[in-house]
């Protein structure tokens, strides 16, 4: 079990601007010292799974202008549970049994932080749906 702790946290980017403070609520400080570095890590799959999504729903969303697109993103990971779940899923694996403890202990707060990484990071790297094409 020590070796996959050690080793999950050995393969987590450092995420420069994800400061923790004597001061940082237990919230915010596992999101910075757990949550971001996995985000960092997956973001590469994050953005895939985002992508077969977007195929399976028929890729409505390259008819949506920005604007609409940004909300699409938005509105698909707040509304529909199976991406959700999968991208929640993407996180919960890479947690050590001391993180998975903390997240179980507030996962509704914990998913709400999770889903809205995955918002952030995937609207602000619009450029790949442009460029990425799954048959």
């Amino acid at each position: 079990m020590e070796d996959r702790n050690y080793l999950l946290k050995k393969i987590r980017p450092e995420v420069k601007n994800a400061k923790v403070k004597e001061s940082t609520l237990s919230e915010e400080r596992f999101q910075n010292e757990c949550l971001r570095p996995i985000a960092k890590f997956q973001n590469d799959l994050l953005l895939h799974m985002f992508r077969v999504y977007i195929n399976y729903r028929k890729n409505v969303f390259f008819q949506l202008n920005l604007e609409k697109r940004l909300t699409y993103i938005e509105e698909s990971i707040k509304k529909d549970s199976k991406i959700r779940r999968q991208l929640q899923g993407v996180f919960i694996g890479h947690f050590t049994m001391e993180e998975y403890v903390t997240y179980s202990t507030n996962y509704k707060a914990y998913n709400k932080r999770i889903n809205n990484l995955c918002i952030e990071r995937i609207k602000s790297q619009m450029q790949f749906f442009e460029t990425a094409v799954i048959e």
